[in-house]
């Protein structure tokens, strides 16, 4: 039987050494980096692909609706090239650092991509009308009505307005429907005859509470009065329509649009959640400077911090 050489004992012991491995293991890790930062933002190597070269000469097809010349690719490459170095050596200095601008815009771009991964994806049929089903009040359509009214102004009759109004509903009361009732009462710059318009479209000229008492009137008669802002009304309302919710097929773009919202920031946050997983925070302020900051501020949403924030 043969005995190994002493050298080698001696070669293979202190390869064992826990030292010699650690040692060992960080410059293999230390030669790994230095590899990876020499095809990284701190190479001093750069590489223009056609890829590249194609996707310059799509944009400026794009923005100039031609193909570019052979002088314009060229200075294209050349703007790229330079935008690369600048970019390398700004990020070399620290420039990047502490800039709001940069910082909101690779918060952007982040949120972007889980955005597009989101419209990947659209809704079925099922999760809209889903969506529908639970937000019915939000797409339901306003009550409609459509009336005539005569106006009685309270600065020109004064204590007889009443009375004034009475007679006047009797006399309106006994004419024929299509009467022409302009001449009657007094003037006013709003319209004497609505088509058929939306609670809201009323309110935002008579004000809420006469919209919402016209909306109670039976149609085919005359009524009122009904006070305004600007005074007295007599109303006759000639049509109605009540409030309802709209099938999928008729609002589906609108339900996409906010299944597709609401599924993005879910999204987005479940990925903050997630991140923050990985992240120790520590806010470190003091508490009476705190209560300054917010004192004046109104009450709004409060963002619950995770376990691990000391």
């Amino acid at each position: 039987m043969t005995t190994m050489p002493d050298h080698r004992k001696k070669w293979r012991r202190w390869i064992r050494e826990p030292l010699v491995q650690f040692v060992a293991i960080g410059f293999l890790l230390f030669l790994f980096y230095a590899w990876r930062s020499d095809t990284g933002t701190n190479s001093y190597s750069i590489v223009v692909t056609q890829g590249q070269i194609d996707a310059l000469a799509a944009r400026f097809v794009g923005i100039w609706k031609r193909p570019p010349n052979e002088q314009e690719v060229k200075y294209m490459i050349d703007d790229f090239v330079r935008e690369e170095m600048a970019t390398r050596e700004a990020t070399r200095l620290g420039l990047d650092r502490d800039d709001v601008i940069i910082r909101r815009r690779l918060r952007q771009k982040l949120e972007f991509a889980v955005e597009d991964n989101n419209n990947a994806s659209p809704p079925t049929d099922a999760e809209l009308q889903a969506y529908l089903d639970q937000h019915a009040e939000k797409f339901r359509a306003e009550p409609q009505v459509a009336f005539r009214q005569v106006f009685l102004n309270p600065a020109r009759r004064r204590s007889t307005i009443t009375q004034d109004a009475k007679v006047l509903l009797a006399r309106l009361s006994a004419s024929e429907v299509a009467a022409d009732v302009r001449p009657l009462g007094d003037p006013l710059m709003l319209p004497s005859e609505m088509p058929l318009s939306s609670r809201s479209e009323v309110a935002g000229l008579f004000g809420n509470e006469f919209a919402a008492e016209v909306l109670k009137l039976k149609p085919g008669r005359w009524s009122g009065p009904i006070e305004s802002a600007y005074g007295l009304h007599l109303v006759f309302a000639s049509e109605e329509v009540q409030g309802r919710l709209p099938s999928l097929t008729q609002i589906r773009p609108l339900v996409e649009e906010d299944v597709l919202s609401e599924r993005r920031d879910r999204e987005i946050n479940a990925m903050y959640d997630h991140l923050l997983e990985r992240y120790h925070v520590t806010v470190k302020a003091d508490a009476n400077a705190v209560a300054a900051h917010s004192s004046s501020q109104p009450a709004g949403k409060t963002i619950t911090a995770p376990k691990d924030i000391d």
